[in-house]
């Protein structure tokens, strides 16, 4: 009777076992990098009370009779999943994104750990900041940045252009600026019903129908009847509470006119519900009403221009802004029906403002014109805008006065660079480039007296391919002798022959810069960044870049042979196999992910659950031994 106390004992010492496991499991669920570990049972050696029998002749063959002796705790693993990241920020923060282990020199030994909190200490070691060991690069040698390095200086000796000399010459020519959009006149969407009031409609009842104006959303219209029938007034009240429209009331019909003018301008009436449409009650039709848009004339009125919208009162004002050809702000008021009403009119006023240049009307663009009187650069401006709290007004906006010819000189475009001499010191070299009378261009190099001379600074017939390509020189020499340095050769580059990667000589505008150059400054270091393969890089002050170490990562064919000795740290057993350290991504090693920490992956639902089944089995377990104790109690009373 003993075996039931034996089995019962060992299986709650198994289940006490798991209970510990999932205790730690659960202990560590927020403990960066932490791997959930998992108790396994066996179960052990059986008692025979009865061997196998075969079959004979005269009967067949029985099973072994045989009792177990219970459970032990055969096996706790660990489990290695990945674990989830969190992000800091903090660029020594490191987490393995796939397999491997960070390397962590120990006194004796070298220890791994998923848990990348690191840090550089006073001499400039790579530590681990909860035991403050040293970490291992992918050399497998502690790794020491000189934060306190300086980058040393490069003098510039290659200078490379890029941009567009433009093709079209440009002076010398009179300034001129034309309106964006032409004046065009047009007439408003209207749409008059046939049927005039008062029209008949049931007590209570309401009529409606939709609208639909110059191409936007529907909108409702509906009126309520209270005393069996409805005016023409009320519908057309109902109609003015709308936008962009305005209703008007002539001999009992209603009619709907479009705040806007022109093309842009429509009125698409759909009816109202069967038996209470509003639209049939009142003779409107269905069909789409459209304005009418044609090009404007002198005699054309203001209020007509499809910009208007709403006509123009007698008193309203066009507010005029701009400067005249010298620079001299100018500033006047039109004044509707006073200084005229037509487009003449306006432009006539437009043109008494200014002394030094001209204002026309294009009869065959219908565009409006501001012409210097005189040939180079100039200050030319118009703008124009309605007057305040008035009843007339149009989008003005869409007669913006651009640029179609601008005034200048010979064709010059000026850019600069920064070069550096041997010792590490900027100077800016400015580079002038000027269209010759034959077409060609020539280049001039100068920099400021106080900084060095430019003994020889001068390209000249520099000249394009028919498609706008560099065909010679494709390069040039310069050189220069800063203060107190000595003579410093440059060569610029400016693009292959019959290629377009430099100078090019296109139509529209110029925009010639220097894309780059060789040299640079001495530079300390700003910050640094851990790349996905764990090197460190160095950004310094003088924009270069420098890999500063590099971080190792281990991995093992047996990583679940490994040992766990606190702190979150672990060490190599005969079972962890073999040892390979070197670069992330390197093999079967993952990413180093900067700036990130690697959570615990124990997943607390599930432990709760083994929880309870580590409770239950040491309960049942507890109760085969209270059974047995009370059927012995029996077999010795029975004594």
């Amino acid at each position: 009777m003993t075996r039931a106390f034996i089995s019962a004992l060992g299986a709650m010492r198994a289940n006490q076992n798991w209970m510990d496991v999932i205790g730690n499991n659960l202990a560590n669920s927020n403990t960066l990098g932490f791997k959930a570990s998992r108790a396994l049972f066996s179960d052990q050696f059986s008692a025979t009370l009865k061997y196998a029998q075969g079959s004979n002749g005269a009967s067949g063959g029985t099973n072994p009779l045989q009792i177990g002796m219970g459970t032990l705790l055969s096996s706790v693993d660990h489990n290695l999943n990945q674990g989830a990241l969190s992000m800091t920020g903090r660029t020594f923060d490191l987490a393995m994104s796939g397999r491997g282990f960070f390397g962590l020199e120990g006194p004796d030994r070298t220890y791994f750990t998923r848990v990348g909190t690191f840090a550089l200490d006073a001499s400039h070691d790579m530590v681990d900041l909860r035991t403050g060991l040293r970490v291992l690069g992918a050399n497998n040698s502690p790794i020491n940045l000189d934060t306190n390095a300086v980058f040393p200086p490069k003098a510039s000796s290659e200078l490379t252009f890029a941009g567009n000399l433009p093709s079209e010459v440009t002076g010398p020519l009179a300034e001129k600026l034309t309106s964006a959009a032409p004046l065009k006149e047009g007439t408003p969407a209207q749409l008059t019903g046939t049927l005039s009031g008062p029209f008949t409609v049931p007590v209570g009842e309401t009529y409606t129908f939709k609208v639909k104006l110059n191409g936007g959303s529907s909108q409702n219209v509906s009126v309520t009847s209270t005393t069996g029938s409805i005016t023409a007034q009320e519908v057309v009240d109902a109609i003015n509470t709308l936008d962009h429209v305005t209703a008007t009331l002539s001999a009992g019909q209603v009619t709907m006119i479009s705040e806007v003018k022109g093309d842009k301008s429509s009125i698409k009436v759909s009816p109202g519900e069967t038996g209470k449409d509003f639209a049939g009650l009142v003779g409107l039709s269905t069909s789409l009403v459209a304005g009418t848009e044609s090009p404007a004339l002198g005699t054309t009125d203001l209020s007509n221009l499809t910009s208007n919208s709403s006509a123009y009162a007698v008193g309203d004002t066009i507010e005029f802004s701009g400067t005249d050809a010298d620079g001299t702000p100018l500033a006047a008021s039109f004044v509707y029906g006073t200084d005229g009403t037509t487009v003449d009119d306006f432009v006539a006023f437009l043109n008494n403002q200014y002394t030094g240049a001209s204002v026309t009307f294009n009869a065959t663009n219908q565009q409006l014109q501001l012409s210097a009187d005189a040939t180079g650069e100039s200050s030319l401006s118009m703008v124009l805008l309605d007057g305040e709290n008035q009843i007339g007004g149009a989008d003005w906006t869409q007669q913006v006065m651009t640029f179609t010819t601008t005034g200048a000189g010979p064709d010059t475009l000026t850019t600069s660079a920064e070069v550096f001499d041997s010792a590490g010191t900027a100077h800016q070299l400015t580079f002038d480039y000027t269209r010759q009378e034959n077409g060609t261009w020539s280049l001039d190099v100068s920099m400021p007296a106080d900084a060095g001379t430019v003994l020889s600074g001068s390209v000249t017939n520099m000249v394009f391919n028919s498609d706008g390509s560099i065909l010679s020189p494709s390069s040039a020499n310069i050189s220069v002798q800063f203060t107190g340095q000595g003579t410093q050769s440059l060569s610029l580059d400016f693009g292959s022959p019959g290629g377009f990667s430099g100078l090019t000589q296109f139509g529209g505008g110029g925009d010639v810069l220097v894309s780059g150059q060789n040299g640079y400054g001495a530079g300390t270091l700003g910050t640094m960044q851990v790349l996905a393969n764990g090197e460190i890089e160095g950004f310094f002050t003088n924009g270069q870049v420098q890999t500063m170490g590099q971080f190792g990562v281990g991995t093992f064919a047996n990583a679940a042979g490994l040992e766990e000795v606190g702190d979150s740290l672990w060490g190599e057993t005969p079972n962890s196999g073999d040892r390979n350290f070197g670069a992330g991504l390197a093999g079967v090693a993952g990413s180093v992910v900067g700036g990130a920490l690697e959570e615990s992956n124990v997943d607390t639902a599930e432990e709760f659950v083994r929880l309870i089944q580590a409770q239950r089995g040491f309960q049942s377990n507890a109760r085969v031994i209270t059974t047995q104790d009370e059927m012995m109690s029996e077999a010795n009373n029975m004594i």
